[in-house]
């Protein structure tokens, strides 16, 4: 059963954590909608699209994100539609981190991204760029990467070569050492639509030109601030611009603009107070989340969703999040917010998947994890062994 959120004397909706969290997770397929009319996603690209794009910088955390919300999808399926019917694309999204998104969406995507302002430089002053040597070498990758595919030394070969030594020098810091001035802008020539990942070769990464015009950002800006509110409204322009890694300000200039025509609606949110959602969009679940969910590294659900300390509640604040990062740590939902985490170990085909809930789990929400190893196992292609591992309270060594 659904509702029309409550208003108040003063006209506004008033909506709970419960009703929007169910929602949320009804939207993503992870939890049937009340009314029975929401199936899972038989496609991958439908499930990334709800998600607004899965975190793939570890790709099996993709895969296992995708395939989740999905009807009988598996790995494979992810993989098929990334590099061989090309519905997917592996780029630079939201915080300039990796992600999968629909390979339609791009343009919107590329012309919201590239729009969003820069932040405070993170690099040292003998690191820096100027504006025109950030223009010069995006320039150069998207030339470098048109019709080829490059590992990122043979991009770095390409790009020097293009613009000039100073770009080759070694002035960034890495994970083992030090990498060349150019590849500070790496996010952001995917961001411009330059640049996105090619299939690996061997062991090595391999970028390639997606051949990708972005919309203008005024209008593709607005569009993605709509579908974030219709996947996680309620939500605040600070909730926004913490998942966008973008100026609080600047995001606030965009919501009371959409706000001023019309186009999303205020309402009334938990503890939160003020909220958006799309404007007409304020229908919510009557009744609470029940059941038990898996859900991978850094799913796109467990990011976005706000606020954190409702979706983390108590003792799971400690546990699942590394100083309030979420996504460092696979979850287990029970009753729709988190509960405990997991781990799996992969050898051949059999999948070891160990669970750590809160709390002593009850026969019948063992029955239901059992059925969500099973659905893991199908995902990934494996066989999985369930072990469930002591009641875990605090932080885990």
């Amino acid at each position: 059963m659904t509702t029309r959120s409550r208003a108040t004397s003063a006209s506004t909706a008033t909506v709970t954590w419960a009703g929007a969290n169910a929602r949320r997770l009804a939207r993503q397929r992870l939890h049937p909608d009340a009314a029975g009319t929401a199936s899972p996603f038989t496609s991958p690209g439908g499930a990334v699209a709800a998600m607004l794009g899965a975190h793939a910088q570890v790709l099996s955390a993709a895969e296992l994100s995708v395939g989740l919300r999905g009807d009988g999808l598996t790995r494979t399926d992810v993989v098929t539609a990334l590099w061989t019917d090309r519905t997917l694309v592996k780029t630079f999204g939201p915080r300039g981190t990796v992600h999968l998104l629909p390979a339609a969406d791009l343009p919107l995507w590329t012309g919201a991204l590239s729009a969003v302002p820069a932040g405070t430089y993170p690099f040292s002053k003998d690191a820096r760029m100027t504006p025109e040597q950030v223009e010069e070498v995006v320039a150069a990758i998207a030339a470098a990467l048109t019709g080829a595919e490059l590992t990122i030394d043979e991009l770095s070969e390409e790009v020097v070569a293009r613009t000039g030594p100073w770009a080759g020098d070694l002035v960034m810091p890495g994970f083992q050492g030090m990498w060349p001035r150019w590849r500070q802008v790496l996010h952001l020539a995917g961001h411009r639509g330059a640049l996105a990942y090619a299939p690996n070769r061997g062991r090595k990464a391999t970028y390639t030109n997606p051949a990708c015009t972005p919309l203008p950002g005024p209008g593709a800006l607005p569009a993605l601030i709509e579908r974030y509110l219709y996947a996680y409204g309620p939500a605040t322009p600070a909730h926004f611009a913490r998942w966008l890694a973008a100026p609080r300000p600047w995001v606030a200039e965009r919501f009371a603009a959409l706000a001023a025509s019309g186009a999303i609606e205020k309402v009334t949110f938990a503890d939160e107070g003020t909220a958006w959602v799309v404007a007409g969009d304020t229908v919510f679940p009557d009744e609470p989340v029940r059941g038990v969910r898996l859900l991978p590294y850094f799913d796109a659900f467990t990011i976005a969703s706000q606020p954190r300390e409702k979706l983390f509640p108590g003792a799971a604040y400690e546990r699942a999040l590394a100083g309030g990062q979420a996504g460092n740590f696979p979850v287990l939902l029970v009753d729709g917010t988190v509960a405990g985490v997991w781990h799996q170990r992969r050898s051949g085909r059999r999948i070891a998947v160990t669970v750590e809930p809160l709390e002593p789990l009850p026969a019948a929400g063992l029955r239901a994890l059992e059925e969500q190893v099973e659905r893991v196992a199908a995902v990934m292609e494996g066989t999985a062994e369930l072990t469930v591992g002591p009641v875990t309270v605090g932080p885990h060594a």
